[in-house]
């Protein structure tokens, strides 16, 4: 098959986070599998406009906020002279609504639904307003009214639940658990002799990086041999305020901000680690939940939409269904007061972890293509 896939950001990308990685694992599965896969996604400065990465042809055009939606359409509609077999339509609060001029086969792709997420944008006010109102109004009506006749894909029930809330009939909704590389590190409980609580993900307020500091002051504020590790992105304006938040809550000293580093770095980091954070107010499914359970680590987050299902309460971690910053520093102090317990719980979270693979994950997408083409 000669497959297209939309997605607003892209490999190499500075924001790519769980989702871009799915699709890039999905898309080298395809390309393995003998089909040949372009990816339409948004331009970044230092980019290259056309590229081969693991046998994907990457298409860049436009920024990642509605540039990229427009560019696809004039590119797929105009320019584009490649006769396709299946698009892949990624949404990602706002999708490249393809059943408007697409009419070959189609698939959506769908981490999770946007939701409460829309009044955590970046926006200063009243501009932060407008997204707010829009996203909230228009986003279950987008899939009422253009996708309930096309095939998804999503990651989690929790999500496959949300889509059926907004009208996608069950029956055209297949969860594929995300993956993880099988070169991941191993399972070890050699940590750090402070015990390290790491917060690893895009720093964004709806990733929940604010409540992490406040986290990270109430824990330290009960013993002195705790540190604390923040792995991971941010826009250089906002990760400042962020270092100056440390000082307000008198923790600069015990907090490390590592900024984005390397795959293999980041798994040493989690493999040093003793418990991940993950204040994220919702999630697809929360790939870095895996990758830390697949080292032996295990989570403390809210009982959320996509935490709920990559995270078994109790077992592999522990999930807050008081979604306050004193119910998750409780959890984090109380499990690690009882070493018996997390050592039980840290081999518990790899084993699940072991659950799951991007082989595993791919084998699902191809034989759901197929049947979607066929």
């Amino acid at each position: 098959m000669n497959i297209l896939i939309l997605s607003w950001r892209g490999p190499g990308h500075p924001n790519a986070g769980g989702a871009e990685t799915s699709t890039h694992q999905h898309a080298k599965g395809w390309v393995k599998a003998g089909h040949q896969v372009t990816l339409f996604t948004s331009y970044y400065k230092g980019a290259k406009e056309e590229e081969n990465i693991d046998g994907v042809r990457i298409v860049r055009q436009g920024s990642q906020i509605f540039g990229v939606h427009l560019r696809a359409f004039l590119w797929f509609t105009f320019k584009n002279r490649q006769k396709y077999d299946l698009v892949v339509d990624q949404f990602h609060g706002i999708p490249f609504f393809t059943p408007l001029y697409v009419k070959v086969k189609k698939l959506a792709f769908i981490h999770e639904v946007t939701k409460e997420v829309w009044s955590l944008n970046p926006w200063s006010w009243p501009f932060n307003l407008m997204p707010t109102l829009i996203g909230t109004i228009f986003e279950p009506l987008i899939f009422k009214l253009l996708y309930r006749k096309i095939p998804f894909m999503t990651v989690s029930t929790s999500t496959k639940k949300d889509l059926i809330k907004w009208g996608i009939p069950k029956e055209n909704i297949t969860v594929i658990h995300n993956g993880l590389e099988a070169s991941v590190s191993k399972y070890s409980l050699s940590k750090e002799k402070k015990k390290t609580i790491v917060f690893l993900g895009a720093l964004t307020k709806d990733k929940g990086i604010e409540d992490a500091l406040k986290i990270f002051s109430i824990v330290d504020n009960t013993e002195d041999n705790f540190q604390f590790w923040i792995v991971g992105k941010g826009e250089p304006h906002y990760l400042e305020w962020l270092k100056l938040q440390t000082i307000k809550f008198k923790i600069n000293d015990k907090v490390k901000f590592w900024g984005f580093v390397s795959e293999e770095k980041k798994f040493e980091l989690l493999k040093r680690a003793h418990i991940l954070i993950n204040p994220s107010i919702r999630e697809g499914w929360g790939l870095v939940v895996t990758e830390a359970a697949r080292v032996g680590v295990p989570t403390v987050a809210f009982d959320v939409p996509g935490l709920r299902d990559s995270i078994i309460h109790g077992k592999t971690g522990i999930l807050c269904k008081d979604q306050s910053i004193a119910a998750l520093s409780k959890g984090i102090l109380d499990l690690l007061k009882e070493n018996k317990k997390y050592e039980k719980m840290s081999k518990a979270a790899y084993r699940w972890s072991r659950n799951f693979s991007w082989e595993k994950s791919t084998k699902y997408s191809l034989e759901l293509i197929k049947s979607i083409v066929s």
